[in-house]
């Protein structure tokens, strides 16, 4: 079961690695957005009945992803071992992103030097922010900040459990990452304060995310070959008003040695530069690092189940 399971882990990187995202019409995180798409609306005319309607949409709604996403590879393994494999991959697969990650941060921090409307708009594919006036340094640091909070939500919260699951159970497995999928994308629609319906998930996502974002901050830390950096980190990591993206945030800049901010928000390594396109590239490349590092803590963490009596 353990070769099995690194291979359905190899199999999900390496898609993500020739692929990137399959398009919205084939991708299960897009039919998951549709489904919160219906659920965010006013249910009640009160605020704490929006509330209580989101408890129930942040308790369900990943629920359902999880057993779909369960119940298709425990079918597909009744059919043949190897077609459980390929759907657990497949689920694995759409729960994770890395490629399209860096090639989107590559291309705004890329456009910053020339063509800074472009960059405006492709941030808009990594960071929920307006970007309309924001100058070319803020819009790379934004791209920067989401390189490093999206390698948490987009890779190592939904790849390790996995891991773990998987010599274990491949429909326990897929499932528990299409959960974490779902979680983290009702945050990422619903968790705004402007939004009682999303208070919830955002604090479902807060719990959810914690130790993804410290291990992220790890990793990139040990990417950048700066032992200190995560402990530099700490100063600005409870800075923002996420409990969680301040930690990968924070190493970044540190271990760049810039300066990241969002308007009115935060400001994180305040003493330096904002980043030039260099250091945004330098970014791209210690980010895709980290990736690699969290395939092979994936890989440890199966293999390691073998020697366990």
């Amino acid at each position: 079961m353990t070769t099995t399971a690194l291979a359905v882990v190899a199999i999900a990187f390496g898609l993500d690695r020739l692929v990137g995202e399959p398009p919205n019409r084939f991708h299960p995180v897009a039919w998951f957005g549709s489904l919160v798409g219906a659920a965010d609306r006013e249910w009640t005319e009160s605020e704490r009945g929006q509330r209580l309607v989101g408890v129930a949409i942040a308790a369900s709604l990943p629920l359902v992803a999880a057993a779909v996403a369960g119940l298709v590879v425990l079918a597909a393994g009744a059919v043949h071992p190897f077609a459980g494999a390929l759907a657990a991959a497949l689920v694995l697969f759409t729960s994770i992103s890395l490629r399209m990650l860096l090639e989107t941060t590559r291309t705004v921090v890329e456009a910053t030097e020339a063509a800074l409307e472009t960059a405006r708009e492709a941030l808009l594919a990594l960071a929920g922010r307006d970007a309309s006036e924001l100058s070319a340094a803020e819009v790379r640091s934004a791209a920067v900040e989401s390189a490093g909070e999206n390698l948490a939500d987009g890779l190592v919260a939904a790849l390790l459990p996995f891991a773990i699951l998987a010599p274990i159970s491949l429909p326990a497995a897929a499932a528990v990452a299409a959960w974490v999928k779902a979680v983290n994308t009702l945050d990422s629609m619903l968790g705004y304060r402007s939004k009682p319906i999303g208070t919830a998930s955002a604090r479902l996502d807060d719990i959810v995310m914690w130790l993804p974002a410290r291990i992220a901050a790890l990793l990139i830390a040990l990417a950048a070959a700066d032992s200190r950096a995560l402990e530099r980190a700490r100063e600005w990591a409870r800075v923002p008003a996420s409990p969680n993206s301040g930690w990968p945030m924070a190493t970044l800049a540190c271990a760049l040695g810039v300066r990241l901010e969002k308007r009115g928000a935060y400001v994180l390594n305040a003493g330096a530069e904002f980043p030039t396109v260099a250091d945004g590239e330098r970014a791209v490349g210690i980010v895709g690092r980290a990736g690699w590092l969290a395939v092979a803590l994936a890989a440890v963490l199966v293999a390691g189940q073998e020697v366990v009596p």
